[in-house]
């Protein structure tokens, strides 16, 4: 899809923000979130978004250009252009959502071990 280069009023382009902001506040789980990324991205648009998010993630591990590179078919420029920018405040709070979820996976399957004792 083509961008035009038109700007729609700026109030009128906040209130639309803010509907779509809220959108992705009301996905509840991970099903509504699938389909709902996959009805307004386009496969390309998806694709870009996960890699993004993953060179991120990878980064916050500590995994190599080079790992990143061959694990993702990723560009060295793509992974410089997220690790410049990995500091914002942005990519700090996608960082702590995935980081989240990942201790509160670990912890889930360490207590469910307990109980099949």
């Amino acid at each position: 899809m083509q961008t035009s280069k038109k700007t729609i009023n700026p109030t009128l382009e906040k209130q639309l923000s803010q509907t779509v902001y809220q959108l992705f506040c009301d996905i509840k789980n991970v099903s509504d979130a699938k389909t709902v990324l996959k009805t307004i991205l386009s496969p390309t648009e998806l694709s870009t978004v996960i890699k993004r998010v993953s060179i991120a993630y990878w980064l916050s591990k500590n995994r190599s250009y080079e790992n990143i590179k061959n694990n993702l078919m990723v560009s060295s420029a793509s992974i410089s252009d997220i690790q410049k920018h990995i500091r914002s405040e942005g990519w700090q709070a996608v960082l702590r959502f995935i980081n989240a979820e990942e201790w509160a996976s670990i912890w889930e399957q360490k207590i469910k071990s307990v109980f099949k004792r």
